[in-house]
């Protein structure tokens, strides 16, 4: 049995960075001639598209966070004009903002690497119970595990009493989805009757979109017998980086140029200081370079023991900006302000809290007017809200008139990890 994916996995440091400089090299001299809005920011800040000859000559160029994306794709819909019109698109994926992502294409590596590390194959049977509506994880996700042979369940966001019903009669080996999610699947099935170890197969877990807390997964590891592991991406770029076998930071996916920035400035900081994840997907589709993921970690250099020998990135440390994760997907600033102008402009804030191991949405609006206190008005502001947002609100807080000052935060995280 191999032990790596491919034999990128094993390049040395300087392969892999000789490569990789080529390949961005190929990439923005691309982008420069197919892609008017890359074009015009290289002009902008007076670059020669040759003179991006290797990640370090990217230092040059602004970071993309995600609120600028979302500001640049509604001024040039759908994708800010940095798609390379030449190439067919064969999906397009959305997430909140909105922000509009052509898929990369079906032979893109995309999470292969990541199921492959946790062992993932053709004997195992995988539940996938991320979305397959509008959002790229159940499709993108779905493609990784059929690449490297797994048979996929595509359960999606179906009630947990549904997935027990599939994990059971399926027998299903390997789960793919949020670690909240599959706590929830193991309660319901205690509620049901079944002793999750015993009567079921599930053994492995790969999870994404959320952080997996030490003492979750020490649950999930010593009570019912699973593996778990770490994915880490971002809609935009795709799958970032992995955890593998030896759980000692997450590998950097061979497909993206990951950097560690200082966010005040932009510029890379050493290894093994805290910084925000900035990330170049390499590929000849979408030509956005230096994307500002908004998360904070550090970059690992040391050897890993599995065999791999790509920099890792020493988890999640926190974020910047004002950009939040609600059970997996975003709810930005961009979007409240969107929901305050169809109901009058009024003022609202949105406050994300944990119960358990779940995520809480409580959405405060202000009492401005005497509808908002009717169930019709309600009903109709948490419809909206989930048409514009995605997630749904758990609990409306209607406050005394002035109770949210217009210079409020427009999102509130109160949770700790």
């Amino acid at each position: 049995m191999k032990r790596l994916y491919d034999e990128k996995e094993a390049w040395s440091v300087e392969e892999r960075k000789s490569r990789q400089d080529r390949r961005l090299s190929r990439m923005v001299r691309l982008g420069y001639r197919k892609s008017a809005s890359l074009k015009k920011m290289l002009d902008d800040h007076r670059i020669d598209p040759a003179r991006i000859r290797t990640r370090e000559d990217l230092e040059a160029l602004p970071v993309t966070s995600r609120e600028k994306l979302v500001e640049m794709e509604m001024r040039k819909p759908p994708y800010a004009g940095l798609e390379n019109p030449d190439i067919a698109v064969d999906r397009i994926f959305t997430s909140p903002g909105p922000v509009y992502e052509p898929h990369l294409s079906e032979t893109d590596y995309l999470w292969a690497r990541a199921f492959f590390a946790a062992g993932i194959g053709p004997k195992d049977i995988a539940l996938n119970a991320f979305s397959y509506h509008l959002v790229a994880a159940g499709l993108t996700f779905h493609n990784g595990l059929r690449k490297v042979g797994a048979t996929v369940v595509p359960s999606g966001t179906s009630s947990s009493q549904i997935q027990v019903q599939l994990i059971h009669d399926l027998k299903v080996t390997a789960y793919v989805g949020t670690p909240s999610f599959l706590m929830s699947i193991i309660e319901k099935s205690r509620e049901i009757g079944y002793d999750f170890k015993k009567d079921f197969r599930v053994k492995k877990a790969c999870f994404a979109a959320e952080p997996l807390l030490p003492s979750l997964r020490e649950k999930f590891e010593k009570e019912f017998g699973i593996r778990t592991f770490q994915m880490y991406g971002a809609t935009e770029v795709g799958d970032v980086a992995y955890e593998c076998k030896a759980k000692s930071g997450w590998h950097i996916c061979e497909e993206t140029i990951v950097e560690i920035v200082d966010p005040a400035t932009g510029k890379n900081v050493e290894p093994g200081t805290l910084g925000e994840v900035v990330v170049t997907r390499l590929n000849d589709i979408f030509f956005l370079l230096r994307f500002g993921t908004g998360d904070l970690s550090r970059l690992v250099t040391k050897k890993c023991s599995c065999g791999r020998t790509s920099y890792r990135l020493a988890g999640i440390a926190g974020r910047i900006g004002d950009a939040v994760k609600v059970r997996g997907l975003f709810i930005a600033p961009s979007q409240l302000k969107l929901l305050s102008a169809r109901f009058d402009n009024i003022l609202l804030q949105a406050v994300v809290g944990r119960k358990g191991h779940e995520d809480v949405l409580t959405l405060r609006v202000d009492n401005s007017n005497t509808l908002v206190n009717t169930d019709k008005w309600k009903n109709n502001f948490k419809k909206i809200f989930k048409e514009l947002c995605t997630v749904r609100i758990d609990v409306l807080e209607v406050v005394e008139k002035g109770g949210i000052k217009p210079d409020q935060k427009m999102i509130v995280d109160c949770r700790t990890w």
